[in-house]
């Protein structure tokens, strides 16, 4: 046996040796000095890591006062059968994930046979609470992806970043079909459903992935985009100046006449469009050019995407400059979503007349990343609950959250770095958590229809919605918006239901946090997902679900900030797969199987290995400025995790000796 001290004189040489793992290392500095506890410091000013996990934390507003201050004891009257203004009939997948497509090997997995365990397990648990969840794999990035054989080291994507284009530094791609393979491999697994995007960026029409995606995904390709936000073509340099909707619909009947001519494609009525930012154009400039009536057969849904807001100054010098604490309080209340919504609603109305489903391809907070202590807070959860919930009542037939890479603020997950992935585990965005309670909030009968009530006389700050199916009312949800620690704004709603049998118990689920500043300290009915690096896509903790008794009515407290949804029957409780265990996928994958050592998680991440500074550069085997490392994580109840490479040195070194 040899004595720990001996390693001591060694260190020095261990470091200085030249290392050829093969590992990527993307520069961030500072990342590893945020702590993994629950929000409660001031705007971290000097922060200068990665904008997904800036710890800034924004301060909750005022309580309201005067005649904004809602009543904390009203009453919501349902009617069992024959209710008015119901929206159409809603899935319990409305509320979705719009991944950019040239982050995918980070957040599904780096090949099709090696999946992110994470991925998995966060859409089995929006899977058992909705049915299904739909995922799309696009962005500006799918407007300039090109589909090839191969590419070097069995890489699936590949990013040109020195032809960037775009205010947004948008990279060219490359990627091959293993892509779309680990898509339906994912699949199988879990019941995700896929949107991809056609390349727009010229008219020499690339239809590989229309082949390869209807292919190899089968049924689980739900359809696939034509064009992305083209109202900003002209604007971005991708079209001339004078690019118009005319010009648009020009192109699409070119590309339909292109894609009738595929033998390769078998189903021609998948088209996702216009897509539309609503920036220079608005809906209802695309539909005056006849364009639903000339694409009819090609079109599977209509589409556009959006974002209250940006903060494109902040990242780019473009733009209007926009304060996060300033503007905070304004996603704080229920005129939020109902501003959101408004300038769709003739289309929606519109999208029904003609046979056609209407989604929101693209949202979140706030374009260009989002902003540090608004888009991953507890209050953007509920706004994003509220907003999701608006659309569904506006008859939006879907609504995908986007998901970027390490530098925006609004994930709803975010996979660690690449240098930080055998000690650390995923962080969990506050509003994923808004996706759970929407799917559970409408449920998988796809049979489900939203009636927002106006609770409260219509206080902002206090919003209520009923879920009905077979025109009865099923479940309601109930928000607070208020912060105060105090619990003086905790309000009480009664509910009663005429018409039919008053039901003698209800049980509901809360969505809590401290405060509408809150990052991490969250969770759905009793369960988290945890604090920053903490998740493997489980939630964590016991499940807690509250059995209230009624009588003439049912008398439901809600939190200052919080959410309920209340289940009016143990039917609807089931339905919506609010109990009992979500299947959850270990793995035992390692690809680096020699001279490795396993340690505990909390130790290695508290270890002077988490400690060091700067940032470090790339190495492969055999290079010293390329590759990527492969390293395996093992998930489960221990978590084991392959250490770095100076351990993995001095195992070498011991085992030589």
């Amino acid at each position: 046996m040899i004595e720990s001290t001996f390693l001591l004189p060694l260190l020095p040489i261990i470091f200085l040796l030249p290392v050829y793992a093969q590992v990527t290392v993307y520069g961030i500095t500072g990342q590893q000095f945020i702590g993994q506890t629950a929000t409660n410091t001031a705007a971290a000013a000097n922060y200068t890591g990665s904008a997904a996990y800036d710890p800034t934390v924004l301060t909750a507003p005022s309580i309201p006062i005067g005649d904004q201050y809602p009543s904390l004891q009203f009453d919501i009257q349902l009617q069992n059968g024959g209710t008015n203004g119901l929206s159409i009939t809603q899935q319990g997948s409305f509320l979705g994930f719009s991944v950019e497509m040239s982050v995918v090997n980070q957040v599904l997995g780096r090949n099709s046979t090696y999946l992110q365990v994470p991925f998995l397990n966060l859409m089995a648990n929006v899977v058992q609470r909705g049915g299904a969840v739909n995922v799309r794999v696009g962005g500006n990035t799918q407007d300039l992806a090109v589909l090839v054989d191969s590419l070097p080291d069995g890489k699936i994507i590949q990013k040109d970043t020195s032809a960037s284009t775009n205010p947004t530094d948008t990279p060219p791609l490359q990627f091959t079909n293993d892509l779309i393979i680990m898509m339906r491999n994912i699949s199988d697994l879990t019941n995700v459903r896929w949107y991809l995007g056609i390349p727009f960026n010229d008219t020499n029409w690339r239809l590989a992935i229309a082949e390869q995606g209807q292919q190899i995904l089968g049924d689980y390709l739900l359809g696939l985009q034509a064009a992305n936000e083209p109202d900003l073509y002209a604007d971005h340099g991708h079209r001339n100046l004078s690019y118009s909707p005319s010009d648009y619909l020009s192109e699409m009947q070119s590309l339909v006449s292109a894609m009738s001519s595929d033998s390769n494609i078998r189903n021609q009525s998948v088209l996702i469009a216009p897509n539309i930012a609503t920036g220079d154009w608005t809906p209802e400039n695309v539909w005056d050019t006849g364009f639903v009536d000339v694409l009819d057969t090609s079109l599977a849904y209509l589409a556009v995407e959006h974002y209250p807001t940006d903060n494109c100054f902040a990242q780019f010098g473009i733009g209007t400059p926009h304060d996060a604490q300033t503007i905070f309080p304004t996603f704080l209340n229920h005129t939020s979503g109902q501003s959101f919504v408004q300038p769709y609603l003739n289309s929606t109305a519109y999208a029904q007349t003609k046979g056609k489903r209407f989604l929101m391809m693209e949202t979140n907070t706030a374009s260009c990343g989002g902003f540090a202590g608004l888009s991953d807070s507890f209050g953007a959860a509920l706004w994003t609950l509220d907003t999701a919930m608006q659309m569904a009542y506006s008859n939006f037939s879907g609504a995908l959250l986007h998901v970027g890479g390490q530098n925006v603020y609004y994930n709803p997950f975010t996979p660690p770095p690449t240098n930080q992935s055998t000690f650390h585990q995923w962080t969990i965005g506050p509003v994923f958590y808004s996706t759970l309670a929407m799917a559970e909030t409408i449920g998988p009968s796809n049979n489900s229809q939203i009636l927002d009530l106006g609770a409260n006389n219509g206080n902002i700050y206090t919003p209520a919605y009923a879920v009905y199916e077979n025109n009865d009312p099923v479940r309601v949800a109930l928000y607070n918006y208020i912060t105060d620690s105090s619990g003086g704004s905790d309000y009480t709603a009664s509910i009663s239901v005429s018409g039919g049998q008053m039901p003698s118990q209800v049980r509901v689920k809360y969505l809590v946090a401290p405060s509408v500043s809150e990052k991490h300290n969250i969770t759905w009915a009793g369960q988290t997902f945890g604090a920053q690096f903490a998740s493997d896509g489980r939630l964590t903790g016991f499940e807690d679900i509250q059995t209230i008794t009624c009588t003439s009515s049912c008398s439901i407290t809600v939190p200052a900030p919080g959410f309920a949804l209340v289940f009016l029957t143990d039917n609807a409780l089931s339905e919506s797969g609010a109990t009992g265990a979500t299947t959850t996928f270990p793995t035992t994958a390692y690809t680096k199987s020699i001279n490795t050592v396993t340690v505990d998680a909390s130790v290695l991440a508290t270890s002077n290995g988490n400690r060091g500074g700067g940032n470090m550069g790339s190495t492969s085997k055999g290079s010293a400025t390329n590759g990527g490392m492969k390293v395996g994580v093992e998930y489960g109840s221990s978590v084991g995790v392959v250490v770095g490479m100076a351990l993995a040195l001095v195992i070498c070194l011991l085992e030589e000796w």
